[in-house]
């Protein structure tokens, strides 16, 4: 992998502006929630005819990727160049500070003499600078630039949102007047991983029929360009922000998540070292992180050195990658670490958290019909092996797949010995990711919350300590221990005398998934941390307890904390009062208590209330919901 500089303040780099006053206007035209399902792509079945005409225009990328598989974190990365998992935006629907050296790069474009404007969603994860945009608003638009400059303009597209399939009233607003998708037709596309009923037909017909108005609206933009006569000085850069709006796409780390169309249309007299031929497939490896880096080439400004991105477009592009990499956190109220690294052909998924299924129960995706189908045959027993192979309770540690003659990746290969070269590359390119790139996912969202507020930004937690490189190696080690047998009490007690307070969660964790096994190693020091300084440390002893069978002691903390706790700690502590089920009925009283909003921004103060409302429904047999 193209090792990556140091992230300290000391390499901020000042623009360095090309000379030539010639220089292109840059129009990225974004989507929400789809995979490339256009007929360019070879979906013949989809009705794309402008998208397809401009693939015609321009080059078509077949091997773009996104940073993780829902927008938010995919944002935030886009828009710094750098990975959410390094920045602590990786958590859907956090909100985190940035270190004074980290910027979104349209500042140093605009630093530079362009005139950006942003139509109209940001989603970054932090509060934007105030000179990020000249313009962020559902008015912006490149019309409004001065004479003089060249523009750098976003518009982005939320017809085709997974609520433009759930939603029946959304949907058909976004595509009245357009001639349906025949559902027996494009069924034939249908991923395998979804049951075959006339339900999930409908809901694969309304994905494909929201794209087709997105295509509309890709083709009054295209319009306008050529009315205002600059199409010939504008660069065109479509994109989708991850991948399709259903289950085991939106939020996963497959192709079907991470896996997004790019197409580019460069004028002619921007093309150099052979980018941008009309009609042009390129199988480059792209990851969308770098479209910052490669805005800022094309405008003739220099890239600082603590991005990740790298560009891909204009003069004088460093070697193509070899890998692109994902990350999996939490998603909206459900935690699961999970972290991925793909080549031109293979796949490597790392699973942190096994213990847990795949499909948590989460509010959003749970209320969509396809979601509900899945439950369905289910409960009823007539899932397709397809579909069963991802209702289990646990998940393997690793994943491997040939995603060339496994594009759907359903065929684990990670205990196929004749893989073991490529697993084991491939896992070493993990890790050394994670080391690289100061990954925080193994820090606990409360912890992250915490040390934020003293160093200043979560950026620093990992990258303004000495020492930084071991804490990583430790606590990779304390969390792969976690996941092992019986054999491994012994280290976990000695992690949970740890100084440190993530190792020492980490030691809870494993010896509550080796729950009862655990009671011959010192059950009394897990009780002990009961009352550790770490919110987070309370939480996992009081999980461990639980599952020792030993749920009396623990049950006050996890309501201490719901009642008293900071934000995320809250939402950590009802993940294991829902997790615990029947041994959570004695609180039944303190869960109803807590079923309030609090922790002030809305779409984070449902979160609690959603766990707590899952948990108490499977208690009680009733059907509370939060919108």
């Amino acid at each position: 992998m193209r090792r990556i500089v140091k992230l300290f303040a000391c390499f901020i780099l000042f623009p360095v502006i090309a000379s030539g006053a010639d220089r292109p206007n840059i129009l990225w035209l974004s989507a929400e929630d789809i995979s490339a399902h256009l007929g360019c792509y070879g979906y013949k079945n989809a009705t794309t005819p402008h998208l397809d005409q401009l693939a015609k225009e321009g080059t078509r990328y077949t091997h773009a990727f996104v940073t993780a598989g829902v927008c938010a974190p995919c944002r935030s990365a886009i828009i710094t160049g750098m990975y959410q998992t390094t920045l602590g935006t990786h958590h859907m629907r956090c909100n985190a500070r940035l270190p004074e050296h980290v910027k979104p790069f349209t500042t140093w474009l605009r630093d530079a003499g362009y005139y950006c404007t942003n139509n109209s969603k940001t989603d970054y994860q932090f509060q934007a600078p105030k000179n990020t945009w000249d313009e962020s608003s559902g008015k912006a638009h490149w019309k409004n630039c001065p004479e003089d400059k060249p523009f750098f303009a976003v518009f982005n597209y939320t017809g085709c949102h997974e609520s433009g399939i759930a939603n029946t009233s959304k949907y058909n607003k976004v595509t009245e007047g357009l001639k349906k998708h025949d559902r027996d037709v494009v069924v034939e596309s249908l991923p395998p991983y979804y049951p075959d009923t006339e339900v999930t037909r409908e809901d694969w017909g309304r994905y494909y029929d929201v794209i087709t108005a997105l295509d509309h609206w890709i083709g009054d933009h295209l319009k306008a360009l050529e009315e205002a006569e600059l199409a010939d000085d504008t660069i065109v850069v479509f994109w989708s922000d991850h991948g399709v709006g259903l289950p085991r796409a939106k939020r996963w780390l497959y192709d079907s998540g991470l896996h997004v169309p790019l197409i580019v249309r460069m004028p002619e007299k921007y093309r150099v070292d052979g980018q941008g031929k009309p009609g042009a497939v390129s199988d480059q490896m792209v990851s969308l992180i770098d479209l910052g880096p490669s805005v800022l080439n094309l405008a003739g400004v220099k890239i600082p050195q603590h991005m990740h991105g790298q560009p891909f477009l204009g003069k004088d592009c460093p070697a193509p990658r070899e890998y692109v990499y994902g990350a999996r956190d939490r998603m909206d109220e459900r935690y699961d670490i999970i972290r991925a690294v793909r080549d031109h052909r293979y796949k490597y998924i790392r699973n942190y958290e096994p213990f847990k299924t795949y499909y948590q129960y989460m509010n959003t995706p749970e209320k969509g019909a396809t979601m509900q189908e899945i439950r369905r045959v289910q409960a009823n027993g007539t899932a397709s092996s397809g579909v069963a192979q991802f209702l289990v309770p646990e998940k393997p540690t690793e994943e491997l797949y040939d995603t060339q003659n496994d594009p759907h990746e359903m065929h684990n290969l990670a205990q196929d010995p004749k893989y073991k070269k490529i697993l084991e590359r491939l896992r070493e390119e993990h890790l050394n990711w994670v080391l690289e790139t100061r990954d925080l996912g193994l820090v606990p969202e409360a912890e992250i919350q915490a040390r934020e507020k003293e160093l200043g930004s979560a950026w620093a937690i990992l990258n303004e300590s000495d020492n930084a490189t071991k804490f990583m190696e430790q606590l990779r080690l304390a969390a792969s221990t976690s996941l092992g047998g019986p054999d491994i009490v012994g280290v976990m007690t000695v992690l949970l005398k740890s100084p440190e307070s993530t190792y020492r969660y980490w030691a809870a964790i494993g010896l509550g998934n080796v729950g009862e096994h655990a009671l011959s190693a010192e059950p009394q020091l897990v009780r002990l941390a009961l009352n550790d300084d770490s919110e987070s440390v309370r939480i996992a002893a009081a999980r461990a307890l639980c599952r020792m069978n030993r749920p009396a002691e623990a049950l006050p903390v996890l309501i201490e904390v719901l009642d008293n706790g900071t934000q995320w700690a809250r939402v950590h502590a009802a993940n294991v009062l829902d997790e615990i089920d029947e041994q959570a009925r004695p609180v039944i009283d303190g869960m109803k208590r807590n079923k309030a909003y609090r922790d002030g921004f809305v779409a984070r103060g449902k979160y609690t209330v959603r766990v707590l409302n899952r948990a108490l429904n499977e208690l009680e047999g009733t059907h509370n919901t939060v919108p």
